[in-house]
């Protein structure tokens, strides 16, 4: 039933992903604290909100006009999937805000292979980096996706490896006169949240351990698999399932080493994973294995967020 559904590209589809996100994150929001919840508090739950409904249509703009996937709606499904699986994410604004900038430099950088304004594109996908850099420091890692970019199309051009640094000294001063101008104090406090914590010794519940394992397997399908199909896929393609990879790499690195660690942290490997795994399920001829991988993972999302609420 699910492949059944969501195998076409239909206005329906995206209606059921978004209103089946928003019941989550507002139920989620609001299924302890909803008597004493400011005003203020709901703006930004709404903003959130809207950012996590942004991030999942830019990751089908991603997807559908770069060809990284046939006409079919499992990327936007498993991309809300994913972030059930780890609820707490709905309530982590730095995350959510940095992912939604990450998601628009890989537009940009996808975007790349088609050539057409490429300093352009590679100062774009500088500037929402290190945007993304100021609500949670290791997204910074994503510069490398840049410069892996740069060297799949436009290396011969030694002005494109310069424009990185022109977007970090934009961001940087930006970022200053902004601190000096409202709250000075911010540059240090940030300053001091730049921590390394490579200990994964993190999980304290069984739903931590259930929700971490349903997604370590599945990404591990999801990238092994892109290995033996990505030699399948059209030349010109093939840098951008490349870059696909290296975000899912990159996604990690951001992972272990953030401080006060959190399956959250794996948001920044949520839109990687999605595109690898549609793409191994678009060959599977067989029906019910198909159906059977989308249903388990649906399942035991929707089964460790209920198990969370109680």
């Amino acid at each position: 039933m699910i492949t059944s559904v969501f195998s076409k590209s239909r206005p329906i589809n995206y209606i059921i992903v978004t209103v089946l996100l928003v019941v989550c994150f507002t139920v989620y929001q609001f299924n302890t604290n909803f008597n004493t919840i400011s005003t203020l508090e709901i703006a930004k739950k709404i903003v959130f909100l809207t950012l996590l409904i942004g991030s999942l249509f830019i990751t089908n703009f991603i997807t559908k006009k770069n060809g990284l996937s046939k006409d079919n709606s499992y990327t936007f499904l498993l991309f809300c999937i994913f972030l059930i699986l780890f609820p707490s994410i709905l309530s982590n604004g730095s995350l959510i805000v940095s992912n939604a900038f990450i998601l628009l430099a890989l537009r940009r950088l996808i975007s790349l292979q088609s050539l057409i304004t490429p300093k352009e594109k590679i100062f774009d996908a500088s500037i929402w980096i290190f945007t993304a850099a100021l609500f949670h420091f290791w997204s910074i890692l994503f510069i490398l996706l840049v410069f892996i970019s740069i060297i799949f199309h436009v290396s011969r051009d030694y002005r494109n490896w310069i424009i990185p640094f022109i977007a970090l000294f934009t961001v940087v001063i930006i970022a200053l006169l902004f601190s000096l101008i409202f709250d000075s104090s911010i540059i240090q406090s940030y300053i001091d949240n730049i921590k390394i914590n490579v200990d994964l010794n993190y999980i304290e519940t069984v739903f931590q351990s259930f929700s971490l394992g349903i997604y370590v397997v599945t990404a591990i399908i999801a990238f092994f698999s892109m290995f033996f199909i990505i030699g399948h896929k059209a030349l010109n393609l093939q840098a951008s399932y490349k870059k696909i990879i290296y975000a899912f790499l990159l996604g990690l690195a951001v992972f272990f080493l953030s401080p006060n660690k959190d399956n959250g942290y794996l948001i920044f490997t949520f839109v990687p994973v999605s595109i690898m795994l549609t793409n191994y399920l678009e060959t599977i001829k067989k029906y019910w294995v198909k159906e059977s991988i989308l249903g388990i993972i649906l399942f035991s999302s929707l089964l460790n967020y209920v198990l969370r609420l109680l």
